[in-house]
């Protein structure tokens, strides 16, 4: 099929295209509404130095297996950090200070990972003035309490210091949002495309001369449009 007759079918089954892509628009402006505003949202990121200080800081078999350890103080307390004590001690740090937070809220909220021996923590919220104060409390509870948690691994002169403390700041609508209906819209087109080849393949009506001779008829005459 040679491309004017691509052009052809899709000149002939225009509004099959047409249709899918406004049927995806509708369809996606009323699941996402972006008419409507959005709650703001934010974000705020703390760092902490974790680590064993070793009893004997010349003895190098014991620096290497005090570095160990502070790695594995690293990737538990990450965990600790993610988990529902940890949530409800901040929780009640916060309740001290006249700020109601529920823990599992915080637990969502709270994300934890490592990168060599430093331990990150990023809190995500909907209210900036409670997210400092959310911050604030959990860098309390990490250098204050987390012997609480881990007792045998901060016995051995374990220690959290914050070293960072990033600033609030708002998030913006992701790359997903942002593409989402227009990804939408040329996935509904090309679909739309495609059903019309099919609509053209499953018609079986006469439109021109070489519609007849594919049939294995003889064309003895056309009559002009005009």
């Amino acid at each position: 099929m040679e491309l004017r007759q691509y052009w052809a079918v899709i000149r002939r089954w225009w509004w099959i295209p047409v249709l899918t892509v406004a049927l995806v628009a509708v369809l996606t402006l009323v699941m996402q509404r972006p008419w409507q505003a959005r709650s703001s949202a934010y974000v705020t990121s703390l760092s902490f130095s974790v680590g064993v200080q070793p009893v004997n800081p010349g003895d190098g078999e014991e620096n290497y297996y005090t570095a160990l350890a502070s790695e594995y103080l690293i990737d538990d307390l990450s965990e600790v950090v993610r988990g529902s004590e940890f949530a409800t001690a901040v929780s009640d740090r916060l309740a001290s200070q006249g700020i109601a937070v529920p823990p599992g809220a915080l637990q969502g909220s709270t994300q934890a990972g490592k990168l060599h021996r430093i331990l990150n923590v990023g809190i995500t919220w909907g209210n900036p003035d409670e997210l400092t104060a959310i911050g604030d409390a959990v860098a309390a509870t990490l250098e204050e309490s987390a012997p609480d948690f881990m007792p045998r691994l901060f016995a051995q002169n374990g220690a959290a210091y914050l070293v960072n403390r990033g600033g609030v700041a708002e998030i913006g609508p992701s790359l997903r949002d942002r593409l989402e209906l227009p990804m939408r819209l040329l996935i509904a087109l090309a679909a739309g495309i495609g059903l019309a080849f099919l609509a053209e393949y499953l018609d079986n009506r006469v439109r021109s001369r070489e519609d007849v001779e594919q049939l294995g008829l003889t064309v003895v005459g056309e009559i002009p449009k005009q």
